[in-house]
């Protein structure tokens, strides 16, 4: 075999919100590069469709509800030992701050912020993390690069995702795990048609960013491979921004 330091042969990789969106490209995009791939995610339909467009053989696939911690202790106990996990599991929420009530936070930080995190402390904890694996998280410029109206709960949710990737690789750097993340502008996936905008704003928003388009799922899956891979086994707790330049403006 030639030398291909992207390439992601005989490793293991876990990825989580694999139903759809960043997570399904990921886990394809995982499969091509020659990883065994293990998929969850909610919706058990929309999770085998993913299941059957992955390459290559020795693939799994769990059903897992990431806010029940007795579901994230049985996935964890379930699965091999791992070379890798993709965070990609998440919800979006928009409402005007006086109308951001604690029970809607706590809704969008169960499942952006707690579930991921305790996903990868449950992983460590129990040594499913090997020697030289890499953790990715999936957080967004919104909260972290862009202030918009209305996004206060999405963006302080990945905000603090962002924050403890920085904890984590500080404290998991001594295991030979790295730690990252992946900040995306909008990205055309089901996420951001369940939201308030219309097509026509969408359409619109478009127009603002350098390469006038939204990033489509396989751009943020080509960078989460390259995280996963040794090509990038120096590099921990940081956040690569992949928005179409929409932050450089």
């Amino acid at each position: 075999m030639s030398y291909n330091p992207f390439s992601l042969e005989g490793k293991t990789i876990l990825v989580t919100g694999a139903s759809s969106g960043i997570g399904r490209a990921s886990a394809i995009e995982c499969s091509r590069l020659g990883a065994k791939v293990i998929i969850t995610g909610r919706n058990e339909e929309r999770l085998q469709e993913t299941f059957n467009c992955l390459e290559g053989e020795g693939h799994l696939c769990f059903k897992c509800e990431m806010t029940i911690q007795e579901e994230i202790e049985k996935l964890v106990a379930e699965i091999p030992a791992l070379n890798g996990v993709v965070l990609c599991a998440g919800r979006s929420r928009s409402l005007p701050i006086l109308f951001s009530t604690r029970d809607k936070f706590d809704e969008i930080f169960n499942v952006n912020f707690f579930a991921p995190v305790e996903l990868l402390r449950q992983l460590c904890k129990k040594k499913k993390m090997v020697s030289q694996s890499s953790a990715v998280f999936i957080v967004s410029i919104g909260g972290t690069k862009r202030y918009t109206p209305g996004n206060a709960i999405y963006g302080t949710s990945k905000a603090a995702l962002q924050s403890i990737i920085n904890y984590y690789a500080v404290e998991l750097g001594h295991k030979k795990i790295r730690v990252n993340g992946i900040n995306p502008g909008m990205v055309e996936t089901p996420l951001i048609h369940h939201g308030t905008l219309t097509q026509e704003q969408l359409d619109e928003d478009k127009k603002k960013y350098p390469l006038e388009r939204y990033g489509q799922p396989e751009d943020i899956a080509h960078a989460v491979a390259f995280l996963l891979s040794d090509a990038t086994s120096w590099m921990t707790g940081h956040c690569m921004v992949i928005d179409g330049g929409i932050t450089a403006k």
